[in-house]
């Protein structure tokens, strides 16, 4: 049995996608997963599975909550020891205390490729932000006053890229890394 983590994007942002976390985890139960918890109202729910292909987990997680919700939501499905290895890999600058910066981790959904999405988005902006490719994610740090500012920022949510991502903050990454 594996530990996953299931990422879904773009539910329960200002009133849209509503998918209540309770009735996503009993749906997941009724799925036959198991260890099954959620955490915060995002989307991300961490289950055990015998099934050993995270792309068809989370294809498969795709088709229950159009199901359950009626929603066409994408899904990234990672093992939590390829999560930890990866946050293991952060660059110095990532994820520090600093309040004035922003650390997020943006994630390419298969089929897509983060190189792909970072040759759309372009260069980040000097002095606002930072990106650092690792495996099929970018570790992204921003200037939390002058976001606006950021190229990377602007880009993420626009249609041709935002489908292809998701995107968790630093401490929520950490904190279902040890769920």
């Amino acid at each position: 049995m594996t530990r996953y983590i299931a990422l879904l994007r773009g539910i329960n942002i200002s009133g849209k996608n509503k998918v209540p976390m309770p009735e996503l985890k009993a749906a997941f139960i009724e799925r036959g997963f198991a260890d099954v918890c959620t955490h915060l109202n995002s989307g991300n729910v961490i289950f055990t599975s015998d099934e050993k292909d995270a792309v068809f987990l989370a294809g498969h997680i795709r088709a229950l909550v159009a199901q359950k919700f009626s929603l066409d939501i994408p899904v990234f499905v990672i093992s939590q020891t390829e999560l930890k290895g990866l946050l293991k890999k952060a660059p110095d600058w990532w994820g520090s205390d600093n309040k004035d910066i922003y650390d997020n981790l943006i994630f390419a959904i298969p089929p897509y490729r983060i190189e792909v999405v970072a040759e759309k988005i372009g260069e980040p902006s000097a002095d606002l932000e930072k990106v650092e490719i690792s495996g099929n994610a970018a570790f992204w740090s921003f200037n939390r006053k002058l976001y606006a500012k950021a190229n990377w920022w602007k880009k993420t949510a626009s249609p041709g890229i935002g489908e292809m991502i998701t995107i968790r903050t630093a401490n929520t990454l950490r904190k279902i890394a040890e769920m």
